[in-house]
C-alpha cells in the first residue's frame, strides 16, 4: 500500500517492463487493484529551453568551452586581485561573446517553441463517450481512438482499426520520415476491420500488447487481443499494421487507429537524437595550439613574476623613494604577494589567448556554408534539388579527404532498373518491342509471329508477377473499378520500395502478364486467357540477412504455392529441382554483364505441410519475446525444397560522369573503395565501365574463403605478388564472408594489401560491414579522413562512421540524406565539393587560425618587454579600451571576410586540374612548422614594434613642435597604431582575390580605427576615472617624424615577407602558385575556350575554338588537357 501511494505521488515510478499494455478506447478492467499504466502525452518538444532553465543551461553549457572558461576565470581574478588591467578588457568580449551566442541560440530555440506549439496546437478528432469530438493533438493520450481523413499526417503512432474500405486497408506515404514516396498498404485485423461508425468503435473490447517504443521504423512487435461474444481472439500486429506518426494517409477517405505511442515516444519523436559529434582535424589542430600558446602565456607570467622579484632584491628597488609600502604590504605573506603578482602578469598577458578565434570560426563556419547550397553547379535539375548542408563543422574536412567509401546503386548508378533478360528452366530469353524471344531466335524474332509461350514460361511469369508489395495507384479513391473491366487503365501507377520490384512487374505487364492490384486477402493478375484472382495467405517480408522474399498464395484451383525470389546466394543452396546448374551459369553471364539479377523459386505444399507452416508463423507472429529469431526459424523451415524456376537481370544504368569523377578523385591523390551488397561479377563489371578498376590493372581476388588459415594464406599470396610486381597497379576484390575473416585475426596483413592497391571492391556487403571497413582504414596508424557517400538506408552505418559523410537524394529514401554531414543529388558533384570547396574552406580557415595566433602575439609580445622598461611593475603599454576593442573592432572584419571569399586560385582551375588537391593534404597549411613560421613571425614584428618605437624615443628627444616630451601612454599608442596597420596588410599580402568588400573592411578597418582614436582622445568622457588618452592620438599624428616612423616600420615588417614571397614563387614554385598565373589569363577568354576543362570536359566546343586557342599560353594553361600538354601529365609534388 505504501509503494501504490508513492507511485501515486510520482515519489516511486513503477517499474518499466519490456511492453505495454494498451486498452482500445481506455477501457480498463474493472478489477479494484488495477493500476493503469502511466504513459507520456502527445506534446511534441524539439526545444532545449524553457523560459526558467534558458539562463542557467544556456550559460552552463557555454562555459563548457575551454575558452570561455579560461576567460572567465581571468575575469575573476581582475575582480579579486589587484591587476594592472580593468576588468572590462576581459568581461566586455566575453559578455559580447556570451550575449550573441545567446541570443543566437535562443532565437533558433523560440523558432523551435513555435514550430512546436503550431504542432500541438493541431486540430484533431477521437472518439470519446460514442462520439466525435474534436481537440488539439497535443490533448491525445494512449489508448484513445483516432480518426485521420485522407491527405492528413498521423498525429501519433497508431495502430489501424479499421478504414472506409471493407477489408480495412489504408494506403500511406512515409515521405517526411525516410523520404520514401511509394504508397505502402497497411491493414487492420478482420475483427476491427467492420468497425466503421463511432457506436461500433466505441462498443469494441479489445486490448493492444507491444514493445516499448524504439526509433525503429520499420519493427514493429506486438498482438491484439478481441473479446467477442466472451471469446478472446488473438492476432499478431507488425509493422504493416502500425501508421506512424508524420506520415500521411492516400488513397484512402479515412481511417481510425488507437494510438500505442504519443508525443515523444513516437518513432519520429525518437528518430530525434543528435548525430556523433564529429570534429575536424583543423578543430583539433586550433585546440593544440591554443594549449602550447597557454603554456607560452604561463611561461612569460613567470618569468615576469621572478625577474620582478629578482630586480626587487635591492633595496633600491624594492622601495624607491617614490613609491613607499604601507605597514600592511610590508608585513604580508611573500607566498600570497608571488601569487598575486603571477595572476597579475597573467591577466596582463591573458589577450594572447584570442578570445574572439571561436567566434570568428564559427561564423566563418556557418556563413560559409550558404556558398554550397548556393552554388548552381551543384543543382541538379531533373529532381530539383540543391546541395544540402547538415552541419558546418565540417566545410574544411572536404579539404582533406583521403579515402572515399561510396556504395554502389544509386550512387554511382541511376536505380532506374530496366529489364533486359531473364533465365526461365535453363533457356535464355531477351525482352525486344515487350516480347519474350528465346536467345537462339533474336534474329528471326521480328519477321514473322512468335510461338506462344509454354507452361514453364507462364508460370516463370506468373511467379514474378505475384511475388512482390507493389502496390497500384489510382486516380480515384475507390479503386480499380474500371480497371477491371478492361485490364488496361492509364490511371494506374505502381509504386514499389524496391526499383527492381517495379521493372520486373512493368515488364510482365507487357509481356502479357499484369499484375491488377492486391488488398489484404488477395491478389490478381490479367493474362491472355483472362483474370485470375489467388487467395493471399502469407507474405514473408524481405529482410538482409535472408535476402529474399516469399508469398504464399492460394491458387484458383485450390492448391497451396510458395513463390520466392531473392539473391542467387539465398535461394540456389535451398533449391532441389529446376535447371539449378543452367540458371547458376545465366546469372554468372549476367552479371558479368552489370545487370542485377534475382533468382526465383516456388514450393509446392501439402495440406499437412501448410498446416504446420502457419501454425509455426502464427506461433512466431504473436510472440512479444525473440520475434524477429522465432521468424527466422519459421521462415527457413518454410522456404525449402524449392523449384527453381528462373532468373531475372535488370539494367541499371551509371550515372553521368561518373567516369570523370572517380578519375578526378584519382589524380587528386585520394583512393576510392566501392562496398556494395551485390554479387561479385556484378560490381566487377561495373567497377569497370564507370574506371574504378582500370583494363590494365592487375585485380586480386580474396573471395569465398571459409577458414581463417585459407584467408591468411591468401592474403599471404596477394602480398607477395604486389611485392613481386610492383609496377603494375592492383585492384582488390574481396566479399563480405572473406571480410570477416580477415578482419576477425588478420586485420594488419589485410590492410597491408589494401594500402597498396589502388582501388578496393567490397561485395556482398552487410551494412555493419560497411561500417567496419570504413573503422578499419580510420584508426589505422596513418589517420587519413574518409569520406563515405551513399543513397539508401543500409550506407547510414557507414556515413555515422566516417570523418564525413555525405547522401545522395536518390530513389531509396531520404535516410541517407538525413544522416549525413553533406547532401548531394548526383555522384558527379562530389568532385567540385571536395576539389573547390574542400579546398577554399580548409585554406580560408587554415589561414584565419594561423593569423588569429600570429596578430595576437604581435599584440601581446610588446606588452611582455615593455615590462622589462618598468621595473615589472605591471603597468600596461596599451589603453583599456584598446585592449578591449582590438580583437572585437580594429582587426576582426578582413579575416573575416577573407575567410568567406578567398581563392588562391581560380575554380575551373582546381576542377581541371585535380593534382592540386594534393598540395593541401595531409593539414599540410595548418602544420606544426607552418604553425611556427606565423609565430616566430609575430614575435619578430612585435620586436620591431616595439624597439622602432623605443628608438624613436629614446633620449627623451622631442618630437613636437611645442617642444613637449612624449608620454608613456603616447609610446603604447604608436606602438598599437604601427601594429593595427602592419598586421591589416599582412592579411591583405596574404589575399588573392580581392573583391569590393575586401577593400572595403581592409582600408575601412585602418580607417575607423584612426576615426575611433582622434573621437575617443578627443572628447573628456565624465563616466571615465581617468583621462589618460585626452589629445594623445592627436597630439602623436601632429609629429611629422611620427608619420615618418610609422611608414618605416610598416615596410620593415612586411618587406622580408614580400621578398621571400617573391624567391619562392621564382626559385621553387608550388603547383598551386604554378596555376595563380592563370588568373591573370582570365580576362583573354583562356578559361572559357574549347582548350580548357570544366570539370574534365571540354567547356566549350564549336565554331569559333580554334581561334581562341592562340589566346592560351601552353606554358601556364596548366587547368586543362590542351593539344600543347600530354593527355594524362599531371603536375609533380
Amino acid at each position: 500500500m505504501l509503494r501504490w501511494i508513492r507511485q501515486q505521488l510520482g515519489l516511486d515510478p513503477p517499474h518499466r517492463s519490456d511492453t505495454r499494455t494498451v486498452y482500445v478506447a481506455n477501457r480498463f478492467p474493472s478489477q479494484d487493484h488495477y493500476i493503469p499504466q502511466r504513459f507520456t502525452d502527445n506534446r511534441i518538444i524539439s526545444s532545449k529551453y524553457t523560459i526558467w532553465n534558458f539562463i542557467p543551461k544556456n550559460l552552463f553549457e557555454q562555459f563548457r568551452r575551454i575558452a570561455n572558461f579560461y576567460f572567465l576565470i581571468i575575469f575573476l581574478v581582475q575582480l579579486m586581485v589587484d591587476t594592472p588591467t580593468s576588468p572590462i578588457t576581459s568581461g566586455l568580449p566575453l559578455f559580447f561573446v556570451i550575449i550573441v551566442t545567446a541570443i543566437k541560440q535562443g532565437y533558433e530555440d523560440w523558432l523551435r517553441h513555435k514550430a512546436d506549439n503550431e504542432v500541438n496546437g493541431a486540430p484533431v478528432f477521437v472518439v470519446r463517450s460514442g462520439s466525435l469530438v474534436q481537440t488539439r493533438s497535443k490533448n491525445i493520450r494512449v489508448g484513445d481512438i483516432v480518426r485521420v481523413t485522407k491527405d492528413e499526417t498521423f498525429p501519433a503512432d497508431l495502430v489501424l482499426l479499421s478504414s472506409d474500405r471493407a477489408e480495412g486497408t489504408c494506403h500511406v506515404t512515409t515521405a517526411s520520415l525516410d523520404g520514401e514516396t511509394n504508397l505502402k498498404t497497411h491493414h487492420a485485423v478482420p475483427e476491427t476491420a467492420s468497425c466503421q461508425s463511432v457506436a461500433r468503435l466505441d462498443a469494441l473490447s479489445a486490448m493492444v500488447e507491444c514493445q516499448q517504443p524504439e526509433p525503429d521504423l520499420y519493427r514493429f512487435v506486438g498482438r491484439m487481443t478481441v473479446t467477442q461474444k466472451e471469446e478472446e481472439i488473438v492476432r499478431p500486429l507488425g509493422p504493416e499494421n502500425v501508421l506512424l506518426r508524420g506520415a500521411r494517409l492516400k488513397n484512402t477517405r479515412e481511417i481510425y487507429g488507437v494510438a500505442v505511442y504519443t508525443g515523444m515516444e513516437t518513432k519520429m519523436a525518437l528518430n530525434y537524437k543528435c548525430k556523433s559529434q564529429k570534429r575536424s582535424a583543423v578543430e583539433k589542430s586550433m585546440n593544440t595550439y591554443l594549449i602550447i600558446y597557454l603554456g607560452i602565456l604561463l611561461f612569460e607570467a613567470v618569468v615576469s613574476t621572478i625577474l620582478k622579484y629578482a630586480w626587487q632584491a635591492e633595496s633600491q628597488w624594492d622601495e624607491p623613494f617614490y613609491n613607499q609600502k604601507t605597514e600592511r604590504e610590508r608585513n604580508s605573506s611573500k607566498i600570497l604577494r608571488f601569487i598575486a603578482d603571477f595572476l597579475a602578469f597573467l591577466v596582463l598577458y591573458n589577450f594572447i589567448i584570442p578570445i574572439s578565434l571561436y567566434v570568428t570560426v564559427e561564423m566563418q563556419k556557418f556563413l560559409g556554408s550558404f556558398f554550397i547550397s548556393w552554388d548552381l553547379d551543384l543543382y541538379h535539375e531533373e529532381s530539383d534539388q540543391n546541395a544540402e548542408v547538415n552541419t558546418s563543422d565540417l566545410n574544411e574536412e572536404l579539404g582533406q579527404v583521403e579515402y572515399v567509401f561510396t556504395d554502389k546503386t544509386g550512387t554511382l548508378t541511376e536505380n532506374e532498373m530496366q529489364f533486359r533478360e531473364c533465365s526461365i528452366n535453363g533457356v535464355k530469353f531477351v525482352e525486344i518491342n515487350g516480347k519474350l524471344v528465346p536467345e537462339g531466335m533474336m534474329a528471326d524474332c521480328l519477321d514473322g509471329p512468335l510461338p506462344p509461350l509454354g507452361e514453364e514460361e507462364e508460370l516463370f511469369l506468373k511467379a514474378v508477377a505475384l511475388c512482390h508489395t507493389v502496390q497500384i495507384s489510382y486516380d480515384c479513391v475507390d479503386g480499380p473499378t474500371d480497371l477491371e473491366a478492361n485490364g488496361n487503365s492509364p490511371s494506374m501507377e505502381y509504386y514499389a520500395s524496391s526499383p527492381d520490384e517495379k521493372a520486373l512487374v512493368e515488364a510482365m505487364k507487357r509481356m502479357g502478364v499484369t499484375f491488377m492490384g492486391a488488398s489484404c486477402e488477395s491478389m490478381e493478375i490479367q493474362t491472355l486467357g483472362g483474370s485470375e484472382k489467388y487467395k493471399l495467405l502469407h507474405i514473408l517480408e524481405f529482410d538482409a540477412n535472408r535476402r529474399r522474399m516469399s508469398v504464399i498464395l492460394e491458387t484458383p484451383s485450390g492448391e497451396k504455392v510458395l513463390f520466392t525470389k531473392g539473391a542467387e546466394s539465398s535461394i540456389f543452396p535451398h533449391s532441389k529441382s529446376g535447371e539449378i546448374a543452367k540458371t547458376r551459369a545465366h546469372v554468372d553471364e549476367f552479371a558479368l554483364k552489370g545487370l542485377r539479377t534475382l533468382v526465383v523459386a516456388r514450393r509446392r505444399f501439402s495440406a499437412e505441410e501448410y498446416q504446420e507452416a502457419e501454425q509455426r508463423l502464427h506461433r512466431a507472429r504473436t510472440a512479444l519475446q525473440q520475434r524477429e529469431e522465432k521468424l527466422a526459424e519459421a521462415f527457413a523451415f518454410i522456404e525449402r525444397d524449392l523449384e527453381l524456376l528462373g532468373a531475372t537481370a535488370v539494367e541499371d544504368k551509371l550515372q553521368e560522369k561518373v567516369q570523370e569523377t572517380i578519375e578526378a578523385l584519382r589524380l587528386a591523390g585520394i583512393k576510392v573503395w566501392v562496398l556494395t551488397g551485390d554479387k561479385h561479377e556484378t560490381a566487377v563489371s561495373v567497377s569497370l565501365s564507370c574506371g574504378h578498376f582500370h583494363r590494365t590493372m592487375n585485380v586480386l581476388e580474396l573471395l569465398q574463403q571459409k577458414t581463417d588459415s585459407e584467408c591468411a594464406e591468401q592474403l599471404g599470396k596477394l602480398a607477395r605478388r604486389i611485392q613481386e610486381d610492383h609496377v603494375v597497379q592492383h585492384g582488390l576484390v574481396v566479399d563480405g564472408a572473406s571480410l570477416s575473416l580477415a578482419l576477425r585475426q588478420h586485420e594488419k596483413l589485410f590492410m597491408e594489401v589494401c594500402r597498396s592497391c589502388a582501388a578496393v571492391l567490397c561485395c556482398r556487403m552487410a551494412p555493419l560491414q560497411k561500417a567496419k571497413v570504413v573503422r578499419l582504414i580510420k584508426t589505422s596508424p596513418e589517420k587519413p579522413i574518409t569520406l563515405a557517400i551513399g543513397d539508401g538506408s543500409n550506407d547510414v552505418s557507414m556515413i555515422q562512421e566516417a570523418h564525413v559523410g555525405i547522401g545522395v537524394m536518390g530513389k531509396e529514401g531520404r535516410q541517407a540524406v538525413r544522416n549525413s554531414d553533406y547532401a548531394i543529388a548526383r555522384f558527379k558533384f562530389l568532385a567540385k565539393l571536395l576539389l573547390v570547396h574542400g579546398h577554399f574552406y580548409y585554406i580560408r580557415i587554415a589561414t584565419l587560425v594561423q593569423y588569429f595566433f600570429y596578430k595576437n602575439v604581435c599584440f601581446i609580445t610588446p606588452q611582455f618587454l615593455y615590462q622589462f622598461f618598468c621595473l615589472f611593475s605591471q603597468q600596461t603599454l596599451y589603453d583599456s579600451v584598446y585592449l578591449t576593442l582590438y580583437n572585437i573592432c580594429f582587426t576582426s572584419l578582413p579575416v573575416l571576410v577573407y575567410s568567406l571569399f578567398e581563392q588562391p586560385v581560380h575554380p575551373q582551375v582546381l576542377q581541371g586540374k585535380p593534382a592540386l588537391y594534393r598540395d593541401i593534404s595531409k593539414n599540410s597549411i595548418l602544420s606544426f612548422r607552418s604553425f611556427l613560421y606565423w609565430t616566430f613571425l609575430g614575435f619578430c614584428h612585435a620586436f620591431v614594434f616595439f624597439f622602432a618605437s623605443y628608438l624613436l624615443m629614446e633620449g627623451d628627444t622631442s618630437l613636437l613642435g611645442s617642444g613637449k616630451m612624449f608620454g608613456n601612454w603616447t609610446f603604447g599608442v604608436l606602438v598599437f597604431t604601427v601594429m593595427v596597420i602592419t598586421v591589416t596588410l599582412k592579411l591583405a599580402l596574404e589575399t588573392h582575390l580581392w573583391t569590393w568588400i575586401n577593400h572595403f573592411v581592409t582600408w575601412g578597418s585602418i580607417a575607423f580605427y584612426v576615426i575611433f582614436s582622434l573621437f575617443y582622445g578627443g572628447i573628456l568622457w565624465p563616466f571615465l576615472e581617468n583621462q589618460d588618452m585626452y589629445s594623445v592620438f592627436s597630439n602623436l599624428l601632429s609629429s611629422g617624424s611620427v608619420w615618418f616612423s610609422i611608414g618605416l616600420v610598416i615596410v620593415t615588417c612586411l618587406i622580408p615577407d614580400i621578398v621571400k614571397k617573391v624567391l619562392y614563387r621564382e626559385l621553387k614554385p608550388t603547383n598551386t602558385q604554378k596555376s595563380q598565373l592563370i588568373r591573370a589569363y582570365l580576362g583573354s577568354g583562356c578559361l572559357d575556350t574549347a582548350c580548357c576543362f570544366h570539370g574534365g570536359r571540354n567547356h566549350h566546343q564549336g565554331q569559333g575554338a580554334e581561334p581562341m586557342k592562340d589566346k592560351c599560353d601552353p606554358a601556364l594553361c596548366l587547368c586543362c588537357g590542351c593539344p600543347t600538354q600530354p593527355e594524362g601529365e599531371v603536375l609533380e609534388d
